[in-house]
Parts: C-alpha cells; sequence; structure tokens
C-alpha cells in the first residue's frame, strides 16, 4: 500500500516508442525493481476514472483506488524524453493537476494495485451479468483467465505488459459475441472527436513564417515573374524590329 511506502518521494520516467512511460528510476531502490515498472500518465489515468464511473451503481469504491496509485507530477524535464517526478499528497478524483500515478504493486499479490483489480473485476462481472441477455453467468475467474493468458501471450511476444492496458483490458471486457450500448457510444463518441480533430487545424505564426518561406508555394511568384520576363522580351523585340525597319528605309 502507499503508507508502506514512505522513502518513495520521486521517480524518472521515460516516454518509449510505445508512446508509455516507464520507470527509469525511484528514490526507495531497497523495496522497488524499476524492471518493467510503468507508470500511468494523466491521460490515460482520466480515462480510467471515466470507465469506473458506471461501477460506482454496483458499489466502487474510489479508497480502494486512491491507496492503489501513487500520484506524481512533473518536477523538472530532464530532456531525451525523459522527466523527473515527485510524490504529492493530492486525490486523483479531487484535483485539477494533470498527475501520473504509479499502481502500488509491492507485496505481489497482496499489494494495494492487487486488492484494486480484484474489486473493479467482480464489478464489472455484476455489470455485465446484469447488462447483457447470458445463457450462464460470467465468473470472476472466467475474466482473470482471460486476461492472464492475454498477458502471457505478449510476454512471449517479448512484449512489456504497461499497467494501463491491464486495468482497462478488466474495464472494457465484454464476452465474445456481445456489445454494450454505452460502449458503442463512447465509440461513436471517440469517433466523431477524431473526425472534428482532423478538420480543426491551428496554425500558428511560426508554422506561417515557415510556410511563407517554403520554396514549393513559390508557383505562383515564378509564374507572375515568367509572364513579367516574356512580355519584356516580347516588347524588347518590338522595338528591336521597329529600328532595323527604320534603317531599311534609309
Amino acid at each position: 500500500m502507499a503508507k508502506s511506502t514512505p522513502t518513495l518521494e520521486w521517480c524518472i520516467v521515460k516516454l518509449h516508442d510505445d508512446l508509455n512511460w516507464w520507470v527509469e528510476e525511484v528514490s526507495d531502490t531497497v523495496h522497488w525493481d524499476t524492471d518493467g515498472l510503468s507508470i500511468i500518465d494523466p491521460r490515460q489515468l482520466d480515462h480510467i476514472i471515466e470507465l469506473v464511473d458506471p461501477l460506482r451503481e454496483y458499489g466502487f469504491d474510489p479508497n480502494i483506488m486512491e491507496r492503489a496509485m501513487i500520484p506524481f507530477r512533473i518536477d523538472k524535464d530532464l530532456g531525451k524524453q525523459r522527466v523527473r517526478r515527485v510524490r504529492v499528497k493530492d486525490s486523483i478524483f479531487d484535483t485539477e493537476e494533470k498527475l501520473f500515478a504509479l499502481p502500488d504493486i509491492l507485496d505481489d499479490e497482496n499489494s494495494a494495485y492487487a486488492d484494486f483489480l480484484d474489486h473493479i473485476t467482480r464489478l464489472r462481472v455484476k455489470l455485465l451479468n446484469d447488462v447483457l441477455d447470458l445463457e450462464q453467468r460470467i465468473s470472476v475467474d472466467e475474466i482473470e483467465e482471460e486476461i492472464r493468458d492475454e498477458i502471457n501471450a505478449d510476454y512471449l511476444e517479448g512484449k512489456p505488459v504497461h499497467l494501463y492496458d491491464e486495468i482497462v483490458g478488466v474495464l472494457e471486457y465484454v464476452p465474445a459475441g456481445f456489445d454494450l450500448d454505452e460502449d458503442d457510444e463512447d465509440a461513436i463518441a471517440d469517433d466523431e472527436e477524431d473526425e472534428y480533430a482532423d478538420v480543426e487545424v491551428d496554425v500558428e505564426e511560426d508554422d506561417t513564417k515557415e510556410l511563407e518561406g517554403d520554396e514549393s508555394l513559390r508557383w505562383d511568384e515564378d509564374e507572375e515573374n515568367e509572364d513579367a520576363v516574356s512580355d519584356y522580351r516580347e516588347g524588347e523585340e518590338g522595338e528591336n524590329l521597329e529600328e532595323d525597319s527604320a534603317s531599311s528605309r534609309k
């Protein structure tokens, strides 16, 4: 639990090619192993909070999630996609600050993170059995087995498993052949946001300057210059012809 790790005051994290943040160094090297240790970024944390909201009707306890997530804020940019973060006492639910959350995975199966994962799995089972027309009710073991198989498959392929993916795997789990209306609505909303995001493009002043200096955008200027040169040459040739004609009459 977070209370059992008072010496964990800061961590250094790095953004990897998979666009996830991974921990490289921590203040408490005695209890924490940074090998494959992932940390949840603010965007991911916001998404998790949205996904647990429907579970409140089935008994979701925010305190269990609070105990499972150790919050950090940005302290210093170290360059090369590395950032130092310091621990804060803010609630992950009641703050406007963009926080990172390190799942408390100490003590393996007895950790606060394990308690949180078990909690949301049981509530997800309740929700699915309540809203889906199933011939046979889903069990906690069924979800845990499927998610465990997916994680093992990733390990065999050499893919590091980010804890965010494990959490979302539970919160978005739906048995094969079924769909949830709320999931469909969320997917439609996401598609609409993506569509409008492609349309709305902001061009900053610096970008405008770069465009103005782009040689590929000067085609119209070149054409105008060529036309001017052509007109000049025609006029010059016309004057020369008149001079030659006058000379021949003399």
